[in-house]
This record gives structure tokens, sequence and C-alpha cells, in this order.
């Protein structure tokens, strides 16, 4: 065999490596991600019986917000399909919303130590999950993007790599548009 053919061989093979490894690297920075999302999520679920309990001595009578949190938290916690996870994640979000809201009708509450502070780590949590969300959907762009553009896309098909990370989108009420003249009526 010819040295020339050889070191062809060699490149490929070298070239080959690369882009696989490169593939693999895409693919698991969305399981991280994911991963880096599950932490802030969790977080959120160890701060919310806290703070509900907090809210409940001055709120005795807004339990159905309580029960609906919990039970929010409860499907979000179990999903597993990223679909089904994030639409229980902005169905949860927008419940904690619906019950910061209510809490400010609260002189009292807003007053409480405790709920002052879990009310401040909440902000935080959901700060966090935001950026997190931010970085997983960076992330399955990368991937998508290897697995559509030459020559990666090629090895991609070859080795059973698929498209299955959607991207993270935000709920249709946090995508309407805010009339701030409502707040100075």
């Amino acid at each position: 065999m010819d040295k020339s053919l050889l070191y062809g061989i060699g490149i490929v093979l070298l070239c080959g490596y690369f882009v696989y490894r490169s593939l693999i690297q895409k693919k698991n920075n969305v399981k991280e991600a994911i991963g880096g999302i599950d932490v802030q999520l969790n977080k959120r679920y160890d701060l919310i019986p806290n703070m509900m309990k907090s809210a409940a001595k001055f709120m005795q009578h807004e339990k159905d917000i309580f029960l609906e949190v919990t039970k929010l938290r409860q499907n979000a916690m179990e999903a597993t399909d990223p679909n089904a996870r994030f639409k229980a994640e902005q169905e949860l979000s927008h419940a904690l919303h619906q019950f910061k809201l209510t809490a400010e009708n609260y002189p009292e509450l807003k007053s409480d130590q405790s709920m002052v502070a879990a009310m401040q780590a909440m902000s935080e949590v959901e700060e966090h999950i935001a950026a997190a969300r931010r970085f997983y959907n960076s992330a399955v762009k990368d991937y998508k993007n290897a697995l559509e553009i030459f020559p990666t896309s090629v090895l991609a098909k070859f080795i059973g790599l698929k498209d299955i990370y959607p991207f993270y989108e935000a709920e249709e009420v946090a995508k309407a548009r805010i009339d701030v003249n409502e707040y100075f009526k």
C-alpha cells in the first residue's frame, strides 16, 4: 500500500473521530443543561412548601391557591418527557405568579420575615431557572445545528443521533404584550 493512501485514511479516520467527539459532546451538553434546570427546579420544589406554610397562617381563606400550587408542583416533579415537563413548569410558574399577586393583598404577610425571605429566595430561584433555560436552549441549538449541518449530519445519522430535544419556549401569557398604561389608571 502506498504511504499517501495510508496517510489519507488516517486523516479521514482522525477527522471522523473529531466529528464524532464533537457530536457526543453536544449531546452531553444538552443533558447537562437539563440537569442544570433540574437542580434549579428542585430548589423551587423545596422552597414552595416552606413558602406556602408561611403564607398559610395568614391566608386561611385562599386554600385553593395552595392546593393548586401543590398539585402543579407534583405534576412538574413527575413529568419525564421534555415537552410535558415544560408544560407542567409553565403551569406551575403561572400559579406561583398568581400566588405572589394574591400575597400582595395581605399587608401582614408582606411584613412577615419568613414570608419576605421565602419570596426573595423564590425570586432568586426563578432567575436561576431562567438562566438554566437559556443555557439549555443554547445547548439544544448547538446540538440541532450539528445534526443538520454537513459533515456532522452524515455521521450523526450513521450513529443514530436524533433530534429529540425541544427548545424551551415561554408560555403564551408571558408572550402577551403589556400595556403599561393599565398600571397608571
